[in-house]
């Protein structure tokens, strides 16, 4: 079944409302690596419930749909979809605890062609139990084998470049090897993640580590070299997914200050392979 744009691009995507609970906020934070030294103060207020903070990149795992896009009715190839790109702009503060509801949408579909695939967008708005947005996503997944349908939007411009030379921040972080088993506690249960024959057969040596954890441990080299810990400072972060991590790799972001701006990109410091590119934070 092919995409049917006016289909597609109309395809109700149920809301969500979460629970957000101290015991979610904490998971989130350990799936990063926040914890890694028990008495770094800094640290600890993510992972231990005396005061504690949400991660600002929590955002990309609260009230979200699951799964949508694999129903056989939207047309879409869902075994050669990658997620190619994701957006999170702050309105406010990440509760630690709350309820919070997801509305979702598709927002753009664009043809790239046949052979060269479409790429979804998806727009997701999450507010408090007030009424108040809190924050708003756009989770960019590459269709690989949907293009040519006809039609479709124009293309989102390009994010910027990240600049060469020395950067004016590094943060390196090591992942855990088990990082996979306790961020897919967050939500994401693909087997890819966890299950060593399912990531072979996908051609991986082993499982792979979740795109959205490297963007979150991203996150936190960011929130450390640039935000000294104080998450009411960064107010959105954007990348683009160039490449996966295995469980118990170094991840070294390289971060560019420009104005209320943060260009950034992140690397395995033992393959020097870039991982994620393309990356903007933004700054209270």
């Amino acid at each position: 079944m092919a995409i049917v744009y006016e289909k597609l691009k109309n395809w109700k995507i149920p809301e969500v409302t979460q629970t957000l609970t101290q015991r979610d906020t904490i998971l989130y934070a350990l799936g990063l690596g926040f914890g890694a030294n028990p008495v770094d103060e800094d640290e600890l207020r993510f992972v231990y419930e005396k005061n504690l903070a949400a991660v600002p990149t929590m955002g990309v795992v609260l009230a979200a749909p699951a799964g949508w896009i694999s129903n056989p009715e939207t047309g879409v190839n869902y075994v050669k979809v990658v997620h190619g790109e994701q957006s999170l702009q702050l309105h406010r503060p990440l509760p630690a605890t709350g309820t919070l509801v997801g509305k979702s949408r598709v927002k753009a579909i664009v043809d790239k062609g046949a052979d060269k695939g479409a790429i979804v967008i998806q727009e997701r708005e999450i507010f408090d139990d007030k009424g108040q947005k809190v924050a708003t996503l756009e989770s960019t997944t590459f269709a690989r084998g949907d293009g040519g349908f006809g039609g479709g939007d124009d293309a989102p411009p390009p994010p910027p470049a990240v600049p060469d030379g020395k950067p004016d921040a590094v943060a390196e972080f090591a992942t855990l090897p088990q990082a996979a088993l306790i961020y897919r506690l967050s939500g994401d249960y693909n087997p890819l993640h966890g299950d060593p024959a399912v990531a072979k057969a996908a051609g991986f040596k082993q499982p792979i580590l979740h795109g959205l954890c490297t963007y979150g441990v991203a996150g936190r080299a960011i929130l450390k070299a640039i935000c000294g810990y104080d998450p009411t400072k960064l107010t959105g972060v954007s990348a683009r997914f160039s490449s996966p991590v295995y469980p118990g790799e170094t991840i070294r972001t390289e971060m560019y200050r420009d104005g209320k701006r943060v260009l950034f990109r992140s690397r395995v410091v033992e393959r020097d392979v870039v991982v994620l590119n393309n990356g903007v934070a933004t700054l209270a």
